[in-house]
């Protein structure tokens, strides 16, 4: 390859500008900036593969430069010290769903063009459909894939400093490097260029992601860049379910894993091929066959995210059907070819409520006795962050369920969608919706006291930490709830009346971040107080009312099923008067965001442990804290 990286990183002038840099003078900032802009956005771009959202990474790292330089040690590693704050953006906004959505579902994933500088011209390098082609096929491949691609062929580094900086042993680095070309020859091999198309798809690529022209001009990639090694080779194999069989049966992976000898511990490695194993989804299946995942990325208890896949015929390619992530609810419409986004997560055939595999022995018993019928759900023991089951029904001696834990199963490739990239993408949500949160105002009265309060409530996991949620109510004089999400507490005038955990008061309402339908976390919250319910759908079938009876207080819901969302509360009781909270969301934010100020969040070290649960709205009722 040609260096002209390193040459440049080395260059006297070059270090002489970061140390003046260094020294506050503006000028040479602004050159400093001036120079590596260009090729700070050939490496966003590259892992990222989103014009938009490379511009808005580079802009932050640049304004972090600006600020932190003088921390920086050595002058001659400012080129690695950047790499190292925009990747940690762009870890972050992941972290944070700022990932626009999962784009890969967009359509026309190859229509962003390449961005930077060499826009224009470099495109007359590579004929319309061949870059199209390479484009979509790189889009197609996980973060960390393209990530790990762009170091070793276009940053050229070594291995050893690939795992410096992704914090793995450099045989590990090796194997992430093979899994990452397997995957990009498998999408290549998909749009019909066969295994000697790598190297040279690698080239359109770089070409078309350089800062300039002259750039592009320098840009190769060669077979000993893209080498690795065997036992690396090996490892990547592992990944599929067909190289862990030929693994097995080959002797290469016996007791100890005793061929690889690079410190892979046999340990992890079972793990690791235990993992991989289980993950894979099998693709055909008998008619009438159906798949249910259940991912819990905080533990049992936590968020749930929940897929199913459903075979209409025979032998026929499955695709997820029904979906969730992180940032929204899908469902696949094979027969339109086209992929809605709405706003409701799922919820049970009818009115049946929504069981977990994880449910307690207690809950799945009362949920029983109050529905009848017969439960159809697998249950399973476990726990843990990660924790993954999958169950399959209907097809040749594949039911049963199985159990996975995996850190970020959410960025593997097999955890995500599997639908034709010919679909149609129909988005139905409302403002609110795509923008993940909102605040929302509560009013009514409880015995003829009124109620006011407000609120702020996360939709979709990717907001929750970002736009946690919290609420705010007075009720009359008498006395005033505060929930944070780090502790709960009741107030009387100035006078602390009660403390509670945190999330208590949103017990018994909605909680869709969680990744369950309002339905049934008002149900399963009444169940798991033992609380007997009843539910009917209303005429339009827009709304659904649940009744729970608790003691002698009667609370009935309304529930928004499209919105996802509680509309009201009515409370009675037998012998006083009720009420009736009467809930508000807020689709366009605007100048009302000054009226939502969040209360202040107390240290989670003064965690009470005593949770309330859905009964703290009878205590709202009978005031009795």
């Amino acid at each position: 390859m040609h260096d002209y990286r390193y040459s440049m990183d080395c260059s006297k002038d070059y270090i002489e500008l970061v140390r003046q840099a260094q020294l506050g003078d503006k000028d040479s900032l602004d050159a400093l900036a001036e120079r590596f802009r260009g090729r700070l956005y050939a490496y966003v771009y590259r892992i990222v593969v989103d014009k938009d959202f490379a511009q808005d990474i580079v802009q932050e790292s640049m304004l972090q430069m600006l600020k932190v330089i003088g921390k920086l040690e050595r002058a001659d590693r400012f080129w690695p010290w950047l790499r190292a704050i925009a990747f940690n953006r762009i870890r972050r906004a992941y972290n944070e769903g700022k990932n626009r959505r999962m784009r890969a579902i967009e359509k026309g994933a190859g229509r962003q063009g390449r961005g930077g500088q060499s826009e224009g011209g470099l495109a007359k390098l590579v004929a319309a459909e061949l870059r199209e082609a390479v484009l979509t096929a790189i889009k197609e491949l996980k973060p960390q894939h393209r990530r790990v691609l762009t170091m070793r062929c276009y940053e050229e580094m070594e291995y050893s400093d690939i795992a410096e900086q992704t914090g793995c042993s450099e045989l590990g680095a090796r194997v992430r490097f093979c899994r990452a070309k397997r995957a990009l020859r498998k999408r290549l091999s998909h749009k019909g260029f066969g295994r000697g198309f790598l190297l040279t798809a690698l080239v359109v690529f770089g070409k078309l992601t350089a800062p300039s022209e002259a750039a592009a001009a320098s840009i190769s990639v060669t077979a000993a860049t893209t080498k690795a090694g065997i036992a690396a080779g090996l490892l990547s194999l592992a990944g599929t379910k067909a190289g862990v069989i030929s693994l097995v049966a080959a002797g290469v992976v016996g007791v100890g894993a005793g061929v690889i000898s690079d410190g892979v511990e046999a340990g992890r490695m079972e793990t690791m091929l235990g993992d991989m194993q289980i993950g894979q989804t099998v693709t055909k299946a008998a008619k009438g066959a159906e798949e249910s995942w259940y991912y819990y990325p905080l533990g049992k208890g936590g968020p749930v995210m929940m897929r199913t896949v459903r075979w209409e015929s025979e032998g026929a390619e499955s695709y997820y059907q029904l979906w969730q992530d992180a940032e929204a609810d899908y469902f696949f419409d094979q027969r339109k070819n086209t992929i809605y986004i709405y706003n409701s997560k799922m919820w049970g055939r009818g009115s049946a409520v929504q069981r977990l595999p994880t449910d307690s022995v207690q809950l799945r018993e009362f949920i029983s006795r109050v529905e009848g019928g017969e439960d159809e759900m697998e249950y399973v023991s476990g726990d843990g962050r990660g924790l993954l089951v999958i169950a399959r029904r209907g097809g040749q001696g594949s039911e049963g369920v199985k159990v996975v834990h995996h850190r970020n199963m959410m960025n593997e490739e097999y955890f995500r969608y599997k639908w034709p990239s010919t679909a149609n993408v129909v988005d139905k949500r409302d403002v609110m919706h795509m923008r993940g949160w909102t605040y929302f105002r509560v009013s009514g009265e409880i015995d003829g006291e009124q109620v006011r309060g407000r609120g702020r409530m996360p939709f979709v996991y990717a907001a929750r930490k970002g736009y946690y949620p919290w609420l705010e109510m007075e009720v009359g004089k008498k006395f005033r709830i505060v929930d944070t999400g780090s502790e709960a507490v009741v107030y009387s005038g100035a006078e602390t009346v009660a403390k509670y955990e945190g999330g208590s008061f949103f017990d018994g309402l909605g909680r869709p971040w969680m990744g369950l339908h309002t339905i049934d976390t008002v149900r399963r919250d009444a169940a798991a107080r033992r609380v007997w319910f009843e539910t009917e759908l209303l005429a339009k079938g827009d709304r659904a009312q649940i009744t729970l009876t608790c003691e002698e207080v009667k609370l009935v819901y309304t529930i928004d099923i499209e919105k996802d969302v509680v509309d009201t509360i009515e409370f009675s009781r037998n012998d006083r008067a009720g009420g009736e909270l009467r809930f508000s969301y807020l689709q366009e934010i605007g100048e009302a965001a000054g009226e939502f100020a969040s209360p202040r969040r107390t240290s989670l070290r003064m965690l009470p442990q005593n949770h309330l649960g859905g009964v703290w709205l009878v205590k709202l009722v009978d005031e009795e804290w």
